[in-house]
């Protein structure tokens, strides 16, 4: 799932298809073992990157000379659009992508059980610790990125290393000491 458009989707897309066939692929396999493992790179995004407005793109090589010839190397690339404008046929993924939007179709069967799956999850404790210690390590590795910029920036001003130990310890709630080993290890 993408929720942030960064510009990059194709190259993403092709990463994670270049991921799948790495596992497959073993040193000394012949080529013709990846035949019998047709690959499918599945991908929701909360942005509509092409801007076609369509729920659904799909993807997989054709000549550029004649597009009705196939390449049949049995990969595919399927993009979700959450921001869809148009439904074509007999979407049963429409309820789940409208979902992503804060959108809910309370009739829609599978709405209903990925929202009971979200229920689920957050009313587990296991898990409800698990995402509460990814958020805090997040902020710490927000919180020391911020330190290390601003040590970076010091450095780049001509401020020795005493002077940035002084700013830093006002500026964040650190010793002198702490102050010493980031310059240190950002140096």
């Amino acid at each position: 799932m993408q929720v942030a458009d960064k510009h990059n989707l194709p190259f993403r897309l092709r990463y994670y298809q270049q991921q799948i066939d790495f596992d497959i692929l073993n040193v000394g396999d012949d080529y013709s073992k990846l035949a019998q493992y047709p690959t499918y790179v599945i991908m929701f995004c909360d942005f509509d990157y092409f801007g076609r407005g369509w729920s659904k793109y799909q993807f997989e090589n054709r000549c550029v000379n004649d597009p009705k010839l196939k390449l049949g190397d049995q990969r595919q690339i399927t993009i979700f659009n959450a921001k869809a404008s148009q439904f074509h046929g007999n979407m049963k993924l429409k309820g789940f992508l409208k979902l992503m939007g804060n959108q809910i179709d309370a009739d829609d069967q599978l709405v209903k059980q990925v929202r009971a799956e979200m229920k689920r999850i957050r009313e587990d404790p296991i898990r409800r610790h698990g995402f509460m210690k990814y958020e805090l390590d997040l902020m710490d590795a927000r919180r020391e990125g911020k330190e290390e910029g601003a040590v970076e920036a010091l450095i780049n001003s001509g401020f020795n290393d005493q002077q940035i130990a002084n700013k830093l310890t006002n500026m964040y709630s650190m010793s002198h000491d702490e102050a010493l080993k980031l310059i240190q290890k950002v140096r």
